[in-house]
Order: C-alpha cells, then structure tokens, then sequence
C-alpha cells in the first residue's frame, strides 16, 4: 500500500522498504504523563511517520485527545497542544498505516481509539493486524455498529461494547479473545494503564518504571531511555498487566501458544539501541553481518552500509572478514523536509535525494555493499548504478536479511506478492536484474544463529515468525486467503 503522504517527499518513496504499522507508549503515577507519552513517541518516530495521537484522563477535565498528522516533535511539542492533555495517566501512538484509509480524511484512522462505557470510557491504541478484522466488521455492522474509521483497530472498541463483561480490563479480554493475527495493546481507563501482547508474543511491547510511583509500557526500551525509566521485563506473549497506582496484576487470558516473535524486529524494525529478548539490536544486528561474511565471502577493498539500516551488519562484515570498513554512501539527514516540490524530474532523481556516494573513496574500488533487505528491488538498482557511476571497479550485495517472498499479514506494510523480487526471481535472476557482480542473502539459519539460536532455526518449531521469508504463517490470514491468497503448500 502506498502510504499517505504527510509531507512532500513522502512520494519519492516507491515501497522498496518494509514499514512497520506503529509504535504505541503509555504512562501513568506521573504529572503531566502526556509529555513523556510525546517523548516515548518520539524515540519511537521510525516506527510510524504518518501521524500520531495522544489520550489523557485528567479527573477534573476527563478525557482529552489530539491526534495530528506528520511527526511528534511538529506536533507534540507544543503547549497549545500539550495543555489540552492534563492528567497523570496517558497513552499514545505513532503511526504508519497497513490497514485503514490513506488521505486527506484519514485522521479518523489516527488511534488513539476511544469508547464510552457505561462503566466510563476506555482508550486503545494498537500495534500490528488483526487478519480477521474483515470479518469482524462484517459481522459488527450487521449487528447495528457504527464505525468511525476503516482501521481494524476500531473492531476492538466495538467488541469491547457488545460484552457482558462489568469491568473495562474484563471487555478488553472478552474482546481480545475474539481477535486473530497480531496484536500488542497499550489501553486506558479513568484509573488504569493496561498492556496486552497476543498468545504468540508476534509484536513487541515492554513494561518499565518511573522513579518510585509511575510505570510506562513501550514497544520497545528505547523509549524508556528517553524518559529515564527503568527497563523491569518485557510483557510477555498471551499476558495482560493492569496498572494501577502502584499495584500491577497479570494474567493469562488467553489459551498458550508458543512464542513466534517477529524476526525482523531484529532486521529493520526496532531501534538498534534497543533490548529485545535480552539481547542488543544493534549486537545481533552486527552478528547478522558476522554470518554473511563466513556464508558469502567475496574478495573486495571496501565494505560499505547502504545507510543507515545496514550499517551494523557492514561493520560486521567488516570484522570478520578484515576487508575494511567505509562510508561509501552518505545519507542525507535533511531529505525529510524541503522547500520545493516533488516535480516529476525531482521524483526521477530518486534515491539520490536521500543518499550520495563517497566518490574518492569509491573510485577503482571492488565494493560490498550490505543493506538490511531486498523487496522490490528498485533502490538496490539505483544504488548500484549511482556506486558505478562514481568508478567503482565492482558491486557486490550482501543482504541482512533472507530473500523478502511472502507478504506480511501482521502489522507490516508489505507489497502483494507479486510484486516481491524473491517471489518470481531465483537469486541468480536477481543479481542479473539488479545488475551487480554478485548478490547473497543471509541465509534463514544464519538468520538464527545470529539472533541467538546456535541451531539455527528448527522447522518444526520455529522460535520468530518469519513467514516473510518462509511463507510459514503461524496465524492463517482468514480475510487474504477469502480474498484469493494463496498460502504456502505444505512440504
């Protein structure tokens, strides 16, 4: 899907990455709790650049939310913004949408969502895809629900609204329950902060502590980093906390399942100076580079990161192969925010808007160039022509990740299939139709060994999800396979 474009440059990008849905954050016990959600927000920006939206509960004003699009700090870093969102507990969401409208009237697709109960109201904000919501919906409309926005998240505040249920943490677990695909959960009451991951833990979310009375849940601990909480553990897959004042209680509500994080988390998604599982982003992310030097060696003068996402698996690279490291291509950090434009000749400019090569470095060179991942294959394209064009001697790819085949179904912005370059080309037709001398991927075992499975990974029970590149979905996406998808044939 091709994303909303919340400012002019938007639209040089052509879907040759994979976007995660969202980031969700959320803090309570604290004064002035919406400024740290803004802060958490903030450090979780890669996560969702669309737009954004924060609930507060205040007891003597309520609930109060803005929701904006474009980025945390043109929006939330603003008193006649911020002064609306009194209170000591708030919840907050970045966002880049998978699911939902894309345009100028989508700002009703911008979550926070919020419900009024008989028992008061309730505000949701959700990380990854519910690959029944189709159905739900269905269902729910026929049922004389009104809904306010083509996002699956909504699904959830109206089956919250059809339980029996007396408390608000209870309608949650009853409307949960009824759900599948992907899903973590930040919600909020007049009184509690709640956290949901769904029983096969596929996307992330952590619980930290602020000094001695506020508690804060993230998707990831980078955003407790910038508030100066304490990291306590990760909620873990199937397991719902209610916070409240100083009490956190957890259940289980859900039946058990193996755990099947999504492995790209590892790859792309999270921040490298986040901790998933107890081990560094960055750390495995290095690793991976590690394994792509012993599986796919190649004799060259110069490794060098398409940046940024790759530059921790070349310095990986780099180290085990003692071909040094380089800054070939630099990236431009301003790109994001321009005074012109985007004319069609801009747009033809392409990625070199974003990134320009190192020449004296690169000229006569045989250079490595490692990226997190291939989709479609159009930037690698570009990138090679432009390191070529500078008198590089030879290109050689090396991929952080193995070939991209199968859609994501759980929270990720993916092309359909026939769109994926490893879906309709072997390795060696892709190297040829990039036009490189040579490409390799990290292979899915090396993947593993990286992310601290020694055995790499074990087919019949794999530790992540990583039906992007395996085509081995750990949840059937009800509403594609109704839609014509075709899984994967067994063996």
């Amino acid at each position: 899907m091709a994303p909303f474009l919340s400012h002019p440059f938007d639209a040089l990008n052509d879907g040759d990455k994979l976007k995660e849905e969202c980031g969700i954050f959320g803090v309570t016990g604290v004064a002035d709790s919406s400024n740290f959600v803004a802060l958490g927000l903030h450090a979780l920006q890669h996560r969702g650049q669309e737009a954004g939206g924060i609930v507060s509960y205040h007891p003597d004003h309520g609930f109060n939310s803005a929701r904006r699009f474009g980025y945390v700090r043109d929006n939330f870093t603003k008193a006649d913004v911020m002064d609306t969102l009194p209170g000591n507990l708030s919840i907050g969401h970045v966002r880049y949408s998978t699911a939902g409208s894309k345009g100028a009237t989508a700002i009703r697709d911008v979550q926070p969502f919020f419900g009024e109960f008989s028992m008061g109201g309730c505000a949701i904000a959700h990380n990854g895809n519910l690959t029944n919501a189709a159905a739900l919906r269905r269902e729910l409309i026929e049922r004389g629900s009104i809904f306010q926005s083509s996002s699956d998240s909504e699904c959830i505040i109206h089956l919250m609204a059809r339980s029996i249920q007396k408390t608000l943490a209870e309608r949650i677990k009853d409307a949960l329950r009824r759900v599948e695909g992907a899903f973590s959960v930040v919600a909020m009451t007049r009184t509690k902060l709640i956290g949901v991951r769904d029983p096969l833990g596929v996307r992330p979310l952590v619980l930290g502590r602020i000094s001695d009375h506020g508690w804060a849940l993230s998707s990831e601990t980078c955003a407790l980093d910038i508030i100066g909480a304490e990291f306590v553990r990760e909620i873990e897959p199937g397991e719902m906390v209610v916070i409240e004042g100083n009490k956190v209680e957890s259940t289980r509500p859900f039946q058990p399942a193996k755990s099947r994080f999504c492995i790209f988390e590892n790859v792309y998604f999270s921040r490298p100076d986040s901790i998933i599982g107890g081990r560094s982003v960055y750390e495995t992310r290095r690793q991976i580079g590690v394994e792509l030097a012993r599986e796919a060696p190649v004799d060259a003068d110069l490794v060098c990161p398409v940046p940024d996402s790759g530059t921790p698996a070349a310095i990986g690279y780099s180290q085990e192969s003692g071909i040094p490291y380089a800054m070939g291509i630099i990236r431009n950090q301003y790109m994001g925010r321009t005074f012109i434009e985007p004319t069609d000749h801009i747009r033809n400019m392409g990625v070199r808007l974003k990134l320009n090569v190192n020449r004296a470095l690169i000229k006569g060179k045989r250079v490595i160039l490692v990226d997190d991942s291939v989709v479609r294959g159009t930037t690698s394209r570009k990138i090679k022509d432009m390191i070529l064009e500078a008198g590089a001697a030879e290109v050689h790819f090396r991929i952080a990740s193995p070939p991209t085949a199968w859609p994501c179904f759980y929270g990720v912005d993916t092309p359909e299939r026939s769109k994926l370059l490893a879906a309709t080309m072997s390795e060696d037709e892709m190297r040829d139709w990039i036009g490189v001398d040579s490409l390799k991927f990290v292979s899915l075992d090396g993947l593993y060994r990286a992310a601290g499975e020694a055995a790499g990974r074990d087919a019949a029970a794999p530790r992540y999800c990583d039906a992007c590149f395996s085509g081995d979905y750990p949840v059937a996406p009800s509403d594609k396979i109704e839609e014509g998808f075709e899984m994967k044939a067994a063996g």
